[in-house]
């Protein structure tokens, strides 16, 4: 076993069906007393009515948390907490409310508590993103995570079969690109391990029966050791072409993850022997870009960049934007391995593999 240093980052996690039930001892034991509550339209009432147990200490409400967190709604959403009179966030819904608490925690300095209600995970992470002039801009920054953390599957059985394999898929992706980051220690990649398992485990169970409490709690698991993965190590190809097909062409950002994935893991993997030998142990075959494309496809997610949303004409703008920056990645950068990847992606190919 090699030398490592591991220095664990993490919100305290209250995990479990029901745990919801925990939000007022959590707002008492961090002291917060005027929260704005942060979500997406969709989920306003969803959001209500969790917080109605602390409903004195809430001091309003911001209902337009949109993907990629675009800078002109972080503006809006700063004036409703300071019109508010709020000292703190509660937020409840998947990553675009995540990310959206994450800048107003780190412009405003306050702690933020979270509820999330997708599979993204992260919730668990220092990572945070805005979007501006169609530019994805990311960063890490220990201010942005929240304090608490409630994992409640029963909040996530009302999530549609669709966009709960996507974001499953989402969080398989952090973990997956873990496995070859230089920064992986045992204790990250048994994290890496039990988060893919969970989900890969967990997605057809969930799909075959929506309502299953225990496969939602199973992917609800998985999605914190995947975010959790994020957090501590760097990451590849995958990422870095999702924020730019998320943050210059819109698309939406789980369905990116599901559709590249497979694709960013044929280049990678070759490159890659260790993280191929542990990924090959997890999926029981040597065909993982494979394994992953026909979970997705089994689980009726979409395969291709075309059908969320992607132009052919795109293509040569996503393959120049993730050209621009060399970043640590197991395989080298090239023009024509990069453009063979997003053309298979774009017209959803099963990827070939070798």
């Amino acid at each position: 076993m090699k030398r490592f240093t591991f220095d664990y980052t993490s919100p305290r996690v209250v995990f479990g069906a029901q745990s919801v039930s925990a939000l007022p001892d959590e707002i008492r034991r961090l002291g917060l007393r005027s929260l704005l509550v942060v979500s997406t339209r969709d989920q306003h009432e969803l959001a209500k009515d969790i917080v109605r147990p602390i409903n004195d200490s809430i001091a309003g409400y911001f209902d337009g948390a949109t993907m990629h967190v675009p800078v002109e709604v972080v503006e809006k959403a700063q004036r409703a907490f300071e019109d508010a009179g709020a000292d703190s966030i509660i937020a409840i819904g998947g990553g675009s409310t995540t990310g959206l608490a994450k800048i107003l925690s780190m412009r405003l300095g306050v702690s933020s508590l979270v509820i999330p209600t997708t599979y993204a995970g992260s919730e668990m992470t220092t990572i945070w993103g805005t979007t501006e002039d169609g530019l994805k801009r990311t960063g890490r920054d220990a201010r942005v995570l929240p304090k608490t953390v409630i994992y409640d599957p029963l909040l996530t059985i009302g999530l549609p079969p669709a966009i709960s394999v996507t974001s499953g898929l989402n969080a398989i992706a952090h973990a997956v690109e873990g496995l070859y980051a230089a920064e992986l220690n045992p204790i990250l990649e048994m994290m890496c391990k039990q988060g893919i398992v969970a989900l890969i485990d967990a997605i057809p169970r969930l799909v075959a029966k929506p309502a299953d409490i225990d496969a939602r709690t199973d992917a609800l698991f998985g999605a914190w050791m995947c975010g959790t993965a994020l957090c501590h190590l760097g990451m590849g190809l995958h990422h870095k072409l999702c924020h730019t097909l998320g943050g210059t062409l819109n698309l939406p950002h789980a369905e990116a993850h599901a559709v590249v994935l497979p694709h960013a893991l044929a280049y990678n993997l070759p490159n890659a022997p260790t993280a191929r030998r542990l990924l090959e142990g997890v999926v029981g075959n040597d065909d993982v870009p494979g394994t992953l494309y026909d979970l997705a496809k089994n689980a009726g997610a979409p395969l291709s960049l075309a059908e969320i949303g992607m132009r052919s004409e795109d293509i040569p703008i996503v393959l120049d934007l993730a050209l621009k920056d060399q970043y640590p990645n197991p395989r080298p950068l090239e023009p024509d391995g990069l453009e063979t990847l997003l053309a298979n992606a774009f017209y959803g190919r099963r990827p070939t593999f070798h």
